[in-house]
């Protein structure tokens, strides 16, 4: 169960985002539910991850790899079980969601597949990149989408991180 209780939908204050929220998700999963305690904060967020998920360039195999990757390393379930269905959809395989928890002795993942997770291990894990992982990131896109895929991944850590500080989860009652 999550640490705080869920925001008050109904309030006058949140209502024009729930409806946002709404027509946009087609409903307000808990991690929305949290954050509406703070409208401002869900405003900021929602519009940020958006951009993330529906405004990128990357192709959405990729970007979902990689948020499912981040979800794996920091241990954060919710992230996974909203955005495993999506990874199916946008075109990874259930093998290769399989296989993301060892990805590198996998054959599953091509080459460009590899350097993003690379990227992804390096930037979740110690913060700095090495050169020779970022090098071979940009050899394979361009300067917009070396943006976008940092900020993904940058963006899903922050996800993840207050998913796991909140303890927010799946099953939670409302």
């Amino acid at each position: 169960m999550a640490r705080l209780p869920y925001a008050d939908l109904t309030r006058p204050d949140t209502k024009p985002l729930v409806d946002q929220i709404t027509a946009e998700r087609g409903n307000v999963l808990h991690l929305y539910q949290m954050l509406l305690h703070s409208p401002e904060i869900a405003r900021g967020w929602l519009t940020y991850l958006t951009a993330i998920r529906q405004r990128s360039s990357l192709p959405g195999a990729l970007r979902e790899m990689v948020i499912m990757r981040v979800a794996l390393l920091n241990g954060a379930p919710y992230e996974a079980d909203q955005h495993g269905p999506i990874a199916l959809k946008e075109g990874m395989t259930q093998a290769q969601l399989d296989a993301l928890g060892n990805w590198t002795e996998s054959s599953l993942f091509n080459e460009q597949e590899r350097a993003v997770l690379a990227y992804t291990d390096s930037m979740t894990r110690q913060i700095q990149v090495p050169a020779d992982i970022s090098d071979a990131v940009k050899s394979r896109f361009d300067a917009k989408q070396m943006v976008e895929l940092t900020a993904t991944i940058a963006a899903y850590n922050m996800v993840s991180r207050f998913l796991e500080a909140l303890d927010i989860h799946s099953d939670d009652q409302r």
